[in-house]
């Protein structure tokens, strides 16, 4: 049980390190190190191997899979989203759907589950195949009645690939070789831009899922205290002389994580991606309420 957790905290701290790694407060700390190597240090490795060991082929077939997967739209990600999410749950099917209903919980849970983690992949499927807001030679006059230059910030540029006027506050994302109005991030996750049209769909799908990672870690809790309370753990300890809760509680401990590791592994995961996604959201609604993009920050 114990390798399992080293297992989960590491995979957690590689996701912390991938996800945030390049924020201010991770400034000359492991986590910052390993953002950096593997935003670029990693490949720089394999790119040197393949040179060693193939030469300037085996460069070659380096840089063309660098630009399918990094420079143009591929559904790399969007199938890792959907394995986590399926996997979660089947994980969580498998091992605690049996808990419920519980002490703590009752069988209506049975089927608000599944069709929370249904929405979230609609939701999903809506904010990465919904039009972001691409302008074209046929709509850009109404872009640029939304959003007008202003002669000082934003003024009136060409882009040089579409070849037509890029309204204020649009950019041309060059994965997806296009204009996009309000501009604000390439996703990967949705390998898609996200911008005007699309940012509403961006921001719901934050909130459903911290609110769908937020919802498992209740439901494992209260199958962990249900089971606790249903084997009278705390009376039996108390059996042994402990009195105290203090003193009760690193054998509690021990006891959950022997005989039901697979929900404390999942909600560890849990707890720790809503706090990662909760963190995302806010800085989101934060922008959101400055009336600005992640590139104009």
């Amino acid at each position: 049980e114990w390798l399992l957790l080293v297992y989960l905290g590491f995979l957690l701290f590689v996701l912390v390190a991938l996800l945030c790694g390049n924020w201010p407060a991770f400034d000359r700390t492991p986590v910052r190190a390993l953002h950096s190597w593997i935003g670029g240090g990693a490949c720089d490795c394999v790119q040197e191997i393949l040179r060693l060991c193939l030469g300037s082929r085996g460069v070659r077939g380096y840089e063309f899979v660098e630009h399918i997967c990094c420079e143009r739209p591929n559904p790399i990600l969007q199938l890792f989203y959907l394995s986590l999410i399926v996997g979660g749950f089947s994980v969580f099917y498998s091992t605690s759907f049996k808990y419920i209903p519980g002490r703590f919980l009752s069988s209506i849970h049975r089927f608000l589950g599944p069709s929370a983690v249904l929405v979230g992949i609609a939701i999903f499927l809506l904010a990465s195949f919904s039009d972001p807001g691409t302008i074209t030679a046929s709509n850009l006059a109404t872009h640029e009645d939304i959003y007008p230059f202003d002669g000082i910030i934003y003024t009136e540029k060409i882009c040089p690939t579409c070849n037509i006027p890029r309204p204020a506050r649009s950019k041309h994302c060059s994965i997806c070789n296009r204009c996009i109005a309000r501009f604000d991030h390439h996703c990967g996750w949705m390998n898609t831009c996200i911008g005007a049209n699309n940012l509403r769909y961006f921001v719901f799908f934050l909130i459903w899922h911290s609110i769908l990672c937020c919802y498992g870690v209740s439901l494992l809790v209260a199958i962990l205290a249900g089971e606790v309370m249903r084997y009278g753990v705390m009376e039996r300890l108390s059996f042994y002389g402990m009195v105290t809760f203090y003193d009760k509680l690193p054998h509690l401990v021990q006891w959950v994580i022997t005989f039901y590791n697979h929900q404390v592994l999942l909600l560890m995961f849990l707890f720790v991606v809503s706090i990662l996604l909760a963190s995302f959201l806010v800085y989101h609604l934060y922008l959101i309420a400055r009336n600005t993009t992640t590139n104009e920050v």
